[in-house]
């Protein structure tokens, strides 16, 4: 599931983004776009013409070569740029200890973690044997499982989609893509030989699950449009050919996924809509057994499943309960006439989660749009919310393999903190910090103020804004800024920390999230109140955030930025249609720009289960026509657009790479002004853009150096203390 960002005004994008044009761009002409027969359709009766369909042929000679021109074109015109961007990849590296341990996480009698290494780009996963007290052993030597970089060998690109050691501590399985598609090749590795084993499972999905007898493993496979829909049953030393498939949703709506109980008792296939949830158990030590629902799925009803002991606790929106609950039952009767209330409904506290542990419960929640840990313990029902010290921070569970403890470990960011991780004990409450991350060059959080402030939308709702900007900066209107935003899926766009980032605010800049309706910050009514026919509501909160921004001083006039990806990188194509002259310029990354065409089209990935977020305009002509209405493609017009640079990725599975190249297509044949426009198409990656650490770093520069170079006086383009 997909992540990104997000009055007056002195004219459109201001004087400085208009000279900047006019005066710093002497490259050639932007690549031609071939004319081909367009695509004419016919939807409730609105015919519509599509000359950029041709785009979809990726066996098209013409489409490569048209990207490739498009990739000649953006690095033409960022060539003035070179310098800055290697100025701002070395500010990047610079700040990063690249070599580096992760905590060390304790599972039975071995501690596992991983480090990277300078001049890396990926991590090394290690573990060493317990002391015969089950300490950490500093004397043992670290046991190299995997090491990323090997398989990344001779390759641009790689992800690891399954990483799963067994019960016993003996048996790794790992699933690897070359390619940014999401097609994982599933092997298998005898850590105490060292040995790979000649299983290999190709065409395998995210999710995975073993069972007790270290033998039998559970994996997901996909359909022809990338949805998860299969789970399979391996047995070590036979052919793929012999697997098992246990489970199949038929039902395009639900995608399916396998995991395995932390007590290691239960194996759980959990199937799942956008708002319908079934879970599968099967026991561990019988693998071989059938499946057993724990409630028949019921249309609008989701839950989610945690064994403890003899019992299930059971988060569910179950009898109305729209912020959700938890409820329990036994394992020998899971089903909803044996839920009882154990945290009853509460409207103004959104639960998502919840962690079993031998003693107590803790309890993912969302309060006052803050995400925090809610201890109880289970004895007496005695509760408590782990304190933190920044209204405006990010508090999550860490990894905790272990039932039997009562020490757990919480991760802990704001935008001024970086990541830490603390050790938590649930009786005392005491808390010890085992790390924060690094950051080189002499990093003063007391330099940096994070704060909220709201905008007020159109309809009257109060809509946070998260900030964060130098502390000697001041509200008066000059200083550049760049907004973020999401709004779907009812993912949060939390304020966590980034070291990349304070290249722009060590260059004046003050970086917000616009925690815009469709996301999941205010809880499920700010969710529901942004999706289907109140979809515009996520696009006009953002420009109510932008423009409170502008008007409180936050932000210059003509000098505002807007960034956001995938879903987010929607809200940024039709932002841009809604109130082109707001911002300066746009970053929309492996944007979902062509959204209503591909919400029509049941065969491509991820269609069908999406009806249930931005409707079914296939059947229905009111969702076809308000989908008609905002879709950024549909809606590009011969006006002023700000300078915009926009990402794909030629294997996405998630958003295809021709729904940003048709919507540049469109623009540069529509838009009336001379402004940048450049589409970067990473050709051998998918949704995430670059794997490699390095890669990465240097795509974030290419970013910001779009940026300062768009919106900054030359003065604020010198290096931090120069």
């Amino acid at each position: 599931m997909p992540a990104h960002e997000r009055s007056g005004h002195d004219g459109p994008r201001g004087a400085y983004a208009r000279r900047v044009v006019q005066t710093s761009r002497n490259t050639p002409s932007a690549p031609p776009i071939a004319k081909k027969v367009p695509v004419e359709r016919t939807v409730h009766g609105d015919t519509v013409v599509d000359p950029y369909s041709w785009l979809r042929d990726r066996e098209d000679p013409d489409v490569l070569a048209y990207l490739e021109a498009e990739n000649a074109w953006t690095e033409a015109v960022l060539e003035p740029t070179a310098a800055l961007r290697d100025q701002l990849f070395e500010e990047i590296r610079s700040r990063v200890q690249e070599t580096d341990l992760s905590v060390p996480v304790r599972r039975g009698t071995w501690w596992y973690q991983t480090r990277t290494e300078e001049g890396l780009q990926y991590p090394i996963f290690c573990r060493r044997p317990a002391a015969a007290d089950g300490s950490y052993d500093t004397s043992a030597a670290d046991e190299v499982m995997l090491d990323q970089n090997e398989l990344a060998a001779g390759h641009d690109y790689c992800g690891l989609g399954v990483f799963d050691v067994g019960p016993h501590h003996r048996m790794l399985a790992f699933a690897v893509d070359l390619d940014g598609s999401e097609r994982y090749e599933l092997r298998f590795k005898d850590l105490s030989t060292g040995e790979l084993l000649d299983d290999v499972i190709s065409d395998v999905y995210y999710g995975s699950a073993w069972a007790r007898d270290q033998r039998t493993f559970f994996y997901t496979r996909h359909d022809d449009a990338m949805r998860p829909h299969q789970v399979w049953r391996h047995v070590l030393g036979t052919p793929a050919s012999d697997d098992v498939c246990v489970y199949t949703e038929d039902d395009e709506r639900f995608f399916v996924s396998v995991d395995l109980t932390r007590s290691e008792d239960w194996v759980i296939i959990h199937v799942g809509s956008k708002v319908t949830d079934e879970v599968w158990l099967l026991p561990a030590d019988d693998p071989h057994t059938e499946l057993r629902v724990v409630e028949p799925r019921r249309q609008d009803v989701e839950y989610a499943v945690e064994h403890h002991s003899d019992r299930f606790f059971i988060v569910t929106n179950d009898d109305g309960a729209e912020s959700f609950k938890v409820v329990e039952a036994p394992v020998a009767t899971p089903g909803r006439e044996h839920w009882h209330d154990f945290i009853p409904h509460r409207p103004d506290v959104k639960v998502q989660a919840v962690d079993a542990f031998s003693d107590h419960l803790i309890v993912h929640e969302r309060a006052g749009g803050v995400r925090r840990l809610e201890v109880t313990r289970l004895s007496d029902g005695e509760s408590h919310v782990i304190e933190v010290p920044e209204q405006v921070s990010t508090t999550t569970s860490a990894a905790n393999p272990e039932f039997f403890t009562t020490t757990v470990r919480f991760n802990y960011q704001s935008m001024i903190t970086p990541p830490s991780v603390f050790e938590y004990d649930l009786e005392t409450r005491e808390r010890t910090l085992l790390k924060q991350r690094p950051v080189l060059g002499g990093y003063d959080a007391d330099t940096y103020v994070t704060h909220r402030i709201w905008a007020t939308a159109s309809d009257g709702a109060e809509i946070p804004i998260s900030l964060v900007h130098r502390r000697d900066l001041t509200a008066d209107g000059t200083a550049p800024a760049l907004l973020y935003g999401y709004g779907s899926y009812e993912a949060s766009i939390d304020p966590t920390f980034s070291s990349a980032r304070l290249s722009l605010l060590e260059r004046g800049w003050v970086f917000a999230i616009a925690h815009v309706r469709g996301g999941g910050e205010l809880g499920r009514p700010w969710y529901t109140h942004g999706k289907y026919l109140h979809k515009r509501n996520t696009f006009t909160d953002f420009v109510a955030c932008g423009t409170e921004l502008v008007s409180s001083g936050w932000a210059a006039p003509g000098k505002l930025a807007m960034r956001g990806g995938s879903a987010g990188g929607l809200l940024v194509g039709a932002v841009l249609n809604l109130a082109p002259d707001l911002f300066g310029a746009a970053i929309a990354e492996v944007p979902f720009v062509d959204a209503l065409n591909t919400i029509l089209d049941p065969s491509l990935p991820l269609t069908v289960m999406e009806w249930e977020e931005w409707g079914n305009p296939v059947a229905s002509a009111e969702f076809y026509e308000y989908m008609k209405s905002y879709a950024p493609y549909e809606n590009v017009a011969p006006r002023d657009y700000p300078p915009i640079l926009a990402t794909a990725g030629l294997n996405d599975p998630r958003v295809s790479y021709w729904e940003p190249a048709k919507w540049v297509a469109r623009l540069r044949d529509t838009k009336t002004d001379a402004n940048p426009l450049l589409l970067k198409t990473e050709m051998g990656a998918g949704h995430g853009g670059p794997s490699g650490r390095y890669d990465a770093w240097r795509d974030e520069a290419l970013v910001l150096g779009f940026l300062i170079d768009t919106l900054s006086p030359d003065a604020e383009r010198r290096a931090p203390g120069a």
